[in-house]
């Protein structure tokens, strides 16, 4: 869309998901996308017909996902297949085939929504969120966690997660992974003989000097004292 265009409900006031997450209720007045005027935007208006074809749409208010990359993947190829449809007729077959695979991405889309939504509705609190997300945490701290990522899965901001995590953990999210991770490391320093280096790079450190830093600032040693001391206490 040109900068400073909108997008409004048709006069006929028909249904209409628009991507990246919103659901336009024909009863719920009239619905305008607007794009600043320094800015352009790129957007795709889905129509889907419900079945029995005349029955009344029910879908209503704002749709949440965390699968944004997939769906707009999804409507990519949505508007490929589309675009498949020129001004040249396609073979009966080929025609019914690519009809075929546009109905069953979109209802793919619809459903992503959908049952996203549902999951959003159904978080009880905000402590089983945060425990949601400590338990993805713990047993996924070798990757790369982000508050964005974290806070979007227990499905609040990223200043309500933090506060929420502090107060649930009695520490910001740094300092629970770091002391998580460097624990771990213990673990595996005591239970292996895997180089340092290595160790650092299974719990989630990509640069050692920064495992060295955050081990000795967790556990008091630098990571060679605590080898020392593990040795001569085997020994």
């Amino acid at each position: 869309m040109s900068a400073g265009g909108t997008l409004r409900s048709p006069p006929g006031r028909e249904a209409a998901v628009v991507a990246q997450a919103f659901a336009c209720h024909p009863t719920a007045g009239p619905w305008v996308i607007q794009v600043p005027r320094t800015k352009e935007a790129e957007y795709a208006v889905i129509r889907y017909g419900m079945l029995p074809e005349h029955s009344e749409w029910t879908l209503e208010g704002t749709l949440h996902t965390v699968s944004e990359v997939k769906i707009h993947y999804m409507i990519d190829e949505l508007l490929r297949t589309c675009d498949a449809f020129g001004p040249e007729p396609l073979p009966p077959e080929e025609e019914a085939a690519q009809r075929f695979r546009m109905r069953l991405m979109l209802e793919r889309i619809l459903f992503i929504c959908l049952y996203e939504s549902q999951a959003q509705t159904e978080k009880h609190s905000s402590a089983e969120a945060i425990e949601e997300t400590l338990s993805y945490i713990n047993e996924h701290y070798m990757l790369k966690l982000t508050l964005p990522m974290l806070a979007r899965r227990a499905g609040m901001s990223g200043g309500h997660y933090t506060v929420l995590f502090k107060r649930h953990t009695g520490m910001t999210l740094t300092a629970y992974l770091h002391r998580l991770r460097i624990e771990k490391a213990r673990q595996l320093f005591l239970q292996t003989d895997l180089p340092a280096k290595e160790i650092a790079l299974r719990v989630g450190f990509a640069d050692y000097f920064h495992f060295s830093k955050t081990f000795k600032k967790v556990t008091g040693t630098a990571p060679s004292v605590f080898l020392q001391q593990t040795s001569k206490n085997q020994t």
